[in-house]
């Protein structure tokens, strides 16, 4: 029988290093190899400070906008006569997946929806085409706006506050907002809780009969006289010579000034003379409050290349000097500072990385002799700082998530390194030079370690194409891993090799001697646990593979019914937790502003009282509140969001999460229980979660043309999900709006030459307001506009008195020319594509159920039924359940075509088709690992599991491979198959071992983190973590028992074709002498052969 050394008899022929081929070329040339080294290391040194940084990933959300103000128009009329005209106009567009909708008060929201991979320039192109051919929009309508929608990058808020003039507190923000845009270091501040400038021009009634006038004549009049219009110019002998017409006015006293009609004397009467004019606010029901005073809060963002810690230290030094000049009773403090939450996410994830690097050196040093260890970790940096190098070209940046993928590879990138480092380390024990024995072992090693990378490369890219936000957000780490692993490949078997193939033995006596000394100890004790434990282990398994088999497989059907028995439930995306807590409310529409007020304070007032349980003021950072908005975070409200006096928010900013002992979950508990019912709200939201979202947990979608069999339906859901423990903050859609009266005109309008036009117009001027112009203020936009004086459109009674003023200069009540029918107008009207909707959503307890058990019931007591009782309603769901199911389809999918590469890949370099199954038999266990992983560590499934357990196909894969190849190596050198299999698991045992160990250690950390916000990351970790070392007991013993079976297999086969070949004396032989005879004396293998 051969041994594994016989082929080493050739080896006299001809020196290794005489060997041709880039592997051997670099062994023998460690300047070119150092050289490669120093190419990966300086240069993504120098690049690592040109990579953006970032918390998240920025997201592009592939969805074009198109907003169209309508001011003073109602939901109803803004679906009418804009949302209509612009969904037909782009719905037909080439590249356009979904058009969805919403109509508001005064505006029109369409969101066009693209295909992965369309050309976004285009498509937003054609869309703004589109839109802009529209010639049927309202008049009064504002010119629409299109752009790719995308998520702003809000670095840190500063709030100005104190008992001031909104006048006198707008200023300031003002000036402290054009003091920060002066440093070249922030280029972009938006201000929040500020209304818009406006100088009204109040007319009264009587002041427009007396002089025969109009609120329309009134703003024309305005318009024509406020000018200011470049003349072209004059070219004279000396030079052209510029005109221009400058009569622009700003204040309200040049506004005052204008002459506006003659006096019964041919006396100019002028503006001022008849109309309040003055500088005020835009009339809105907006306020902000901090700390009980009024405020406006200025939020910083960046743009480009900055990076939020220097943005946060710019905006950090122009607050020391605001306060320098802010007067008496004006204070400004810090809000939310994002560069922070970046400087603790990167340091907790440094934190995991230092202690997996040093837990995966200690390992290395502990089975490996100490410069073969040092070599092998030598991979970590230069793969490393070999992937910053090219991160700029991916436009990748520095985040919570590409930190992340690194950690993932920390103890995956030296898997490779540790095959070929070992193999190395065990020619040159054998008695071969340096050169040779790096050379035999990188050549024999080179084809199995190659693909094992390959096989990882692709169970990671189905990550890749995964569509949506998920898709989006987590694409980085299969881009960050890919990178990682393909350096880590060239550096192991271009530049180890070198650097193993040229060092000098260890003097006697000095440190690395001592050293390695004490490391033999620990490899001859690991030596003796594979002979002494470990083979007759496996000697066993391999006597009784079929029951063997029959253990492996019922813990996968155990595994399985724990998942399916919801045993371990399933949460879409991990929460993270937020150092913002915001109470939202929504009162019924029409809610008086005092109403809403008196809510906003009870809130404000039940949240200072959590506080105090929560350890006071050394909880929190402030609590700002707002009346007239909800809360929207990362930057301004988007067009089409709800305002008006029924809403109100409170936002609590706690301090970091790492320096206080409670999550903000348990403080919004504590503040929701303190707020108790609020009766008069239609709806109250309490919310703390930080980072991405893909929407509510539960979102059902109704559709119908009917609006009262959609308010019908979507109130049995509502009903419904008001039943299920642990649902809660339920909306519904649907809501009574604001009172309306709804003018058509009689047949005595008609007779007076009145049109409908006619009367809309004059009652919009009247009670909305006639603009007259808008011009640009510095910074700001200000509009004037003429309207009637607040005392005379307060009530129902001034719309009912109204004149109307005939074509023949006459008057008539409005009562006589029109009739007035009492109703409610629509809160908002949601489409999708082309048809009217309702969502119904609600969010979940996770420690009580989860969004899929919720749903599930819903579908089987509601959904199923609804259609039936109601023709022509469909129902779908929204939210995270819809990006669930693109997610996981993808996945499904992606990971199929992953398993087919990976097969085909193994096929390859073993030239078979059977024994690529035997490799890829680890990866159900290595599912199992991971499933108990969760249960062990008390963590639910979630889509980031599931990505884990999609890259850990790969991983685990690796493992099998070498101990197959070296298995079939064996055979190559005439071992029987029982021999080969147990020389291989001997010869393969530490490898397989210490490339485990290092991938487990190096998540190990992370798994046991016990920072709140490492929870959005650590289900990855577990299924990764647990899942290799689960797959590596399977792999060390259940593969070698597959592998026999397969060999039981060819074997029936063997005698089987005999028979029915016609050879029944030889497949008697056969039968009688099978393949295993002398099992118990033959089976052994020699180890000073195997090692």
């Amino acid at each position: 029988m051969a041994t594994p050394g016989a082929s080493e008899s050739q080896t006299g022929r001809r020196s290794m290093a005489e060997r041709k081929g880039a592997i051997a070329w670099m062994a023998k040339n460690p300047v070119a190899a150092n050289l490669l080294m120093l190419l990966l290391l300086v240069g993504g040194l120098i690049m690592g400070f040109r990579v953006r940084q970032e918390v998240f990933p920025e997201t592009d959300l592939d969805i074009i906008a198109v907003s169209v103000p309508y001011p003073g128009a109602s939901p109803s009329e803004v679906e009418s006569g804009i949302i209509l005209a612009v969904e037909e106009a782009v719905r037909g567009l080439d590249g356009v997946k979904r058009v969805t909708s919403q109509a508001t008060e005064g505006m029109a929201s369409v969101n066009v929806e693209l295909l992965i991979d369309v050309d976004k320039s285009k498509a937003l192109s054609d869309v703004k085409g589109a839109v802009d051919r529209l010639t049927s929009l309202p008049k009064d309508s504002e010119r629409p706006t299109t752009s790719l929608l995308d998520t702003r990058k809000e670095v840190i808020s500063v709030v100005l506050y104190g008992e001031q003039d909104a006048k006198v507190l707008r200023a300031l923000a003002e000036r402290a907002r054009d003091q920060m845009l002066s440093d070249p270091g922030i280029t972009q501040v938006d201000l929040l809780g500020a209304p818009a400038k406006e100088i009204a021009i109040e007319v009264p009634t009587a002041q427009l009969r007396t002089h025969n006038l109009t609120l329309e004549a009134v703003a024309q009049k305005v318009a024509a006289t406020a000018v200011e219009l470049p003349g072209g110019g004059v070219k004279t002998s000396s030079g052209e010579v510029l005109v221009r017409t400058a009569e622009r006015r700003e204040s309200d006293d040049e506004f005052s000034d204008i002459p506006l009609v003659n006096g019964p004397r041919g006396a100019e009467v002028r503006l001022g003379e008849l109309a309040d004019v003055r500088e005020t606010f835009a009339e809105t029901d907006e306020s902000a409050v901090f700390e009980g005073k009024p405020a406006i809060m200025l939020r910083v963002y960046r743009t480009g290349e900055q990076t939020p810690i220097e943005v946060a230290d710019t905006v950090r030094e122009h607050i020391e000097q605001i306060k320098s000049w802010l007067p008496a009773g004006v204070e400004v403090a810090q809000w939310a500072d994002w560069s922070e939450i970046y400087r603790e996410r990167m340091e907790l994830l440094m934190r995991n990385a230092q202690m997996g690097l040093i837990l995966v050196l200690l390992s290395l040093g502990l089975f490996l002799e100490l410069r073969l260890a040092f070599w092998v970790t030598m991979g970590i940096p230069i793969s490393f700082l070999g992937a910053l190098l090219f991160m700029p070209s991916m436009d990748v940046s520095v985040n919570m998530i590409s930190m992340f993928a690194f950690i993932v590879t920390l103890g995956m990138v030296v898997d490779d390194a540790i095959v070929v480092g070992e193999n190395i380390y065990t020619f040159r024990q054998r008695g071969m030079s340096h050169v040779d024995a790096a050379v035999h072992g990188v050549s024999q090693v080179a084809t199995p370690v190659t693909f094992s990378i390959a096989t990882t490369v692709a169970a990671f890219s189905p990550m890749l194409f995964v569509p949506g936000f998920m898709g989006k957000l987590f694409a980085v780490i299969p881009m960050i891993v890919i990178s990682v692993l393909v350096i880590s490949l060239v550096e192991s078997l271009f530049v180890l090799p070198a650097h193993l193939g040229h060092q000098k033995d260890a003097r006697p006596g000095g440190v690395f001697h001592w050293i390695g000394e004490r490391q033999q100890v620990v490899s001859r004790a690991l030596e003796r646990f594979i002979e002494r434990r470990y083979a007759p282990v496996l000697k066993a398994t391999l006597r009784r593979r079929y029951f063997a088999l029959a253990v492996g497989v019922s813990s996968i059907i155990i595994t399985a019914g724990i998942v399916a028995g919801g045993r371990i439930s399933f949460h879409f995306m991990p929460q993270l937790d937020g150092d913002i807590v915001v109470a939202q409310v929504e009162l019924p529409y029409g809610s008086s502003v005092e109403q809403t007020e008196r809510v906003r304070a009870r809130m404000e007032s039940a949240a200072k009282r959590a506080l105090e349980d929560f350890g006071g003021d050394e909880a929190k950072r402030g609590v700002f509140s707002q009346v007239g908005a909800l809360f929207a975070a990362g930057g301004p409200r988007p067009a089409g969001a709800a305002s008006g006096g029924h809403l109100a928010n409170v936002q609590v900013f706690l301090t970091p999460s790492d320096e206080r002992e409670f999550e903000s979950r348990e403080f919004l508990e504590r503040w929701r229980e303190l707020t108790g019912p609020v009766f008069e709200a239609r709806k109250l939201t309490f919310s703390a979660s930080m980072g991405p979202s893909a929407g509510s947990p539960v979102d059902v979608e109704l559709n119908h043309p009917d609006a009262d069999v959609l308010e019908a339906a979507a109130a049995e859901v509502e009903q419904a999900l008001e039943g299920y423990a642990g649902v809660r903050d339920i909306e519904n859609g649907n809501a009574e709006g604001k009172p309306q009266l709804d003018l058509t005109l009689t047949p005595a309008a008609t007779s007076l030459g009145l049109t409908s036009n006619d009367v809309a117009r004059q009652v919009r001027s009247a009670f909305y307001g006639a603009e007259a112009l808008r011009q640009q203020e510095g910074r700001n936009e200000v509009r004037i506009i003429a309207r009637l004086p607040v005392q005379e459109r307060r009530s129902e009674f001034d719309i009912e008195s109204m004149l109307i003023r005939t074509p023949d200069g006459g008057e008539v009540p409005l009562m006589v020319v029109a009739e007035v029918e009492r109703g409610r107008s629509w809160p908002q009207i949601e489409r999708a594509d082309g048809g009217r909707i309702i969502h119904v959503k609600a969010d979940i307890d996770d420690k009580v159920t989860a969004a899929n058990i919720v749903l599930e019931t819903l579908t089987k007591d509601v959904l199923k039924d609804l259609p039936g009782r109601y023709p022509g309603l469909t129902y779908a769901f929204g939210g995270e359940t819809r990006e669930q199911a693109e997610t996981m389809g993808s996945l499904k999918s992606g990971g199929l075509i992953a398993l087919i590469v990976i097969y085909a890949l193994l096929a390859i370099p073993f030239r078979s088709y059977a024994q690529p199954l035997i490799v890829m038999s680890a990866i159900p266990f290595g599912m199992v690992g991971a499933v108990f992983g969760h249960l062990l560590m008390g963590y639910s499934l979630s889509m980031v599991s599931m990505m884990g357990l999609v890259a850990l196909t790969g991983v685990v894969v690796n493992d099998s491979l070498v101990l197959i190849d070296a298995a079939n190596h064996y055979r190559r050198e005439g071992y029987g198959a029982l021999q080969a299999i147990l020389a291989a698991g001997v010869r393969r045992f530490r490898p397989i071992l210490l490339t485990s160990i290092t991938t487990f250690l190096g998540l190990m950390p992370m798994i046991l983190e016990t920072s709140v916000q490492a929870r959005f990351l650590i289900p990855m970790a577990i299924s990764l973590g647990f899942g290799v070392l689960f797959a590596t007991f399977i792999i060390l013993l259940l593969v070698p028992a597959l592998y026999m079976m397969l060999e039981d297999l060819l074997w029936t086969r063997r005698v089987i074709g005999r028979w029915l070949l016609g050879d029944p004396a030889r497949a008697t032989a056969l039968a009688e002498e099978p393949y295993e005879d002398g099992f118990e004396e033959d089976f052994d293998v020699d180890f000073d052969d195997v090692y």
